[in-house]
């Protein structure tokens, strides 16, 4: 006997709905999943916040934290108009990675793979435009080897070295010695800043937490303040624009019509 067609609608809607229930779910729980990370990330970021508080003393990191708050008295930009990076912005298929903490290679495995399986699909390098926000705990991929060493950043940052399994002393995604990174079945893949770089990828650093890991990272080791910042501005990779904050850019890129892919 054939179904009444009002009696096939109901199935028809009750399948599609029961698709929508399980996708939704898988969805949410990831979105969840992700969301405590972030909290927990948020946590522990603070928690260290309050340690180099404690150990600097509040009349020392007061005025920086309140010169953030300010719209009027916040650290100007040390290299040009930040603006003028989102103006590259121009290919046909644009994404944005935000990377506020060390996630292993992932900050920087998936632009590579953003590009590659672009290019797989008849897209080229030069027609997709892909942006890096190093912020948060990330900031140090955006600083030279010597400052590394010298800060101790991989303890600082709990970024480790995938040589030794340790805190590096080192930036270990600039110019990454041959076979650095691979991967199963696919094998070299080439995810430094400066092999990013050279296919156009864009990197941008939060000017906020360099200013205040440079006040934190002076009271722990009885540095100016200013000085330390300044040594982080002097240090900063070839290519790598400064941001008035990480979030300003991932505003701005999706203003340009990038897609946001959280990266770590």
């Amino acid at each position: 006997m054939r179904k009444r067609p009002e009696i096939l609608t109901c199935i028809i809607i009750f399948r599609s709905f029961s698709c929508f229930k399980i996708f939704f779910k898988s969805k949410f729980s990831v979105m969840n999943t992700n969301e405590t990370n972030e909290g927990t990330n948020r946590r522990n970021f603070i928690g260290k916040l309050a340690t180099g508080a404690a150990a600097i003393g509040l009349t020392s990191i007061a005025p920086t934290l309140n010169s953030m708050a300010g719209e009027t008295q916040f650290v100007p930009s040390v290299s040009g108009d930040p603006e003028e990076m989102f103006k590259k912005i121009n290919g046909k298929h644009r994404i944005v990675f935000d990377s506020p903490h060390p996630h292993e290679i992932y900050p920087f495995a998936w632009p590579r793979v953003f590009l590659m399986t672009n290019e797989m699909t008849g897209t080229a390098n030069k027609d997709c435009s892909v942006v890096v926000v190093l912020r948060h705990s990330s900031i140090g991929f955006a600083m030279e080897d010597r400052l590394w060493a010298k800060y101790n950043l991989g303890e600082v940052f709990q970024a480790n070295d995938p040589d030794t399994k340790k805190p590096a002393l080192r930036n270990p995604f600039w110019k990454p010695k041959a076979g650095a990174y691979k991967a199963p079945g696919i094998g070299e893949i080439l995810i430094g800043v400066d092999q990013l770089q050279a296919n156009g990828v864009l990197f941008c650093v939060c000017e906020a937490a360099m200013t205040v890991y440079s006040n934190v990272i002076a009271g722990s080791m009885n540095l100016n303040a200013a000085d330390v910042r300044k040594d982080f501005v002097s240090g900063l990779l070839p290519g790598i624009q400064p941001v008035p904050s990480g979030v300003w850019a991932l505003g701005r890129a999706q203003e340009k019509g990038c897609g946001y892919i959280f990266a770590g």
